[in-house]
């Protein structure tokens, strides 16, 4: 693919305020759209946002206020508009005929985003993958647009690689991407396999983009994931074997974080990189607790995870960034679990930890056997799989006591003793 120059784009935002909304909703929404049109490398001139009744289904926007954008659009030399919910194929068509310049969704930033932040090989094929797809229904006059441009936003692949737009080549690339992120797909379902038959426990970290997942991965592992104060500074779901107070080990794994109106396409786009949460024994939601949109993060992590089928897994809400407030802040006191911190100042790790591991003992079973001294493989099977054990030398054999995993069991049914 051919590599492209770095363009800052500068656009315009617009959104449709609907009924059913409140205007500091909708607001808060589009200054989020600027947070990422920034992060992408973009530049924002203003922001337009119109209340309707009903969205207008070939322009998304009235009449009117297109022909105001695009006046608005002349006057300070804007390369780009950037509508805050997904268009469909023809409402960026019309709106790329009545405007003259590009036209681009929220959803089309996020991509751009993430082609700028995946590192892995699996992480770039998957964020390719999301672009075609996208970027297929759409070709008609937004193909003519994006091959003007020398890579602005929405341009780029993983790499700052140009994207292909003739669609034959796309649906060839597409069939090849897919081969390959199959192959990625059966080794990961490989290293779970062995891990389940391992039984380490395995904690994901869930959470609003810039929540401060990565910190948390980084403090509690003391390794150095890249962790930035910007929306989805990481992107590639990274694991890391921490330690308990007890001294007992978990895999702990970052996940890439969640955002305000991502269409679910998108989501199972990147289900892989969520997948570990789904599979977890323990989810760690970590909350900014300095953030002024909180009860919103809160709510669309929930309804995410929601979405992928995430229902019946425990939940700890770990209240991130404590040391950055000031004033009482909305906590969710239903939640089975919850813990105050500071990744980045190291507060209240030691009490995260804690409630970690009763919640994980509370899914083991108490066991005590005695195992014959021939047995030696078995003594060495309890002290890799059970927890807090104690053990004692009789004539009999070795008598041992701890907690397991029940499924696990299997292995010392023979040996119980009451």
């Amino acid at each position: 693919m051919e590599e492209l120059k770095k363009v800052q784009e500068r656009v315009i935002l617009f959104a449709a305020q609907k009924k059913n909304l409140k205007e500091e909703a909708a607001w808060e929404s589009l200054d989020e759209l600027e947070e990422l049109v920034n992060t992408a490398g973009g530049e924002v001139v203003a922001k337009v946002l119109q209340r309707v009744d009903s969205i207008n289904p070939g322009l998304y926007i009235g009449s009117g206020k297109v022909e105001e954008i695009r006046e608005m659009a002349a006057l300070h030399d804007v390369t780009g508009v950037i509508s805050d919910d997904e268009l469909s194929p023809v409402q960026m068509r019309n709106l790329s005929e009545a405007l003259g310049i590009k036209v681009m969704d929220r959803t089309l930033v996020i991509l751009d985003i993430f082609a700028q932040r995946a590192r892995s090989k699996e992480g770039k094929l998957q964020v390719e993958m999301a672009q075609l797809k996208y970027q297929n229904s759409r070709l008609t006059g937004f193909g003519a647009m994006l091959s003007k441009q020398g890579g602005g936003i929405g341009t780029r692949g993983p790499g700052e690689k140009k994207l292909e737009l003739d669609k034959r080549h796309i649906r060839t690339r597409m069939e090849l991407l897919q081969a390959e992120i199959d192959q990625f797909e059966k080794h990961r379902q490989l290293l779970r396999s062995r891990r389940q038959k391992n039984s380490t426990p395995v904690v994901a970290i869930v959470g609003y983009t810039n929540a401060g997942k990565s910190t948390l991965l980084n403090t509690l592992a003391d390794s150095d994931i890249y962790a930035a104060d910007q929306l989805f500074a990481t992107l590639d779901p990274t694991t890391r074997a921490v330690a308990l107070p007890s001294g007992s080990e978990i895999l702990l794994t970052d996940t890439v974080g969640f955002i305000r109106k991502l269409p679910h396409h998108l989501v199972k786009a990147f289900y892989s990189t969520l997948e570990e949460a789904k599979y977890a024994d323990i989810i760690l939601h970590v909350v900014d607790a300095s953030s002024e949109h909180l009860a919103t993060h809160y709510e669309v992590v929930h309804e995410t995870l929601k979405s992928l089928g995430i229902t019946d897994i425990p939940i700890i809400t770990v209240y991130n960034k404590i040391d950055k407030v000031n004033e009482h802040y909305l906590k969710d006191e239903q939640a089975m679990q919850h813990v105050e911190i500071s990744a980045r100042e190291k507060k209240n790790l030691e009490g995260l930890l804690n409630i970690l591991e009763e919640m994980l003992y509370e899914k083991m079973k108490a066991f005590k056997i005695l195992i014959p001294y021939a047995q030696s493989d078995l003594v060495a099977f309890c002290h890799a799989q059970g927890e807090r054990l104690e053990e004692e030398y009789l004539n009999e054999g070795v008598l041992l006591s701890g907690y397991m995993h029940s499924d696990l069991f299997y292995r010392i049914k023979d040996y119980i003793v009451d």
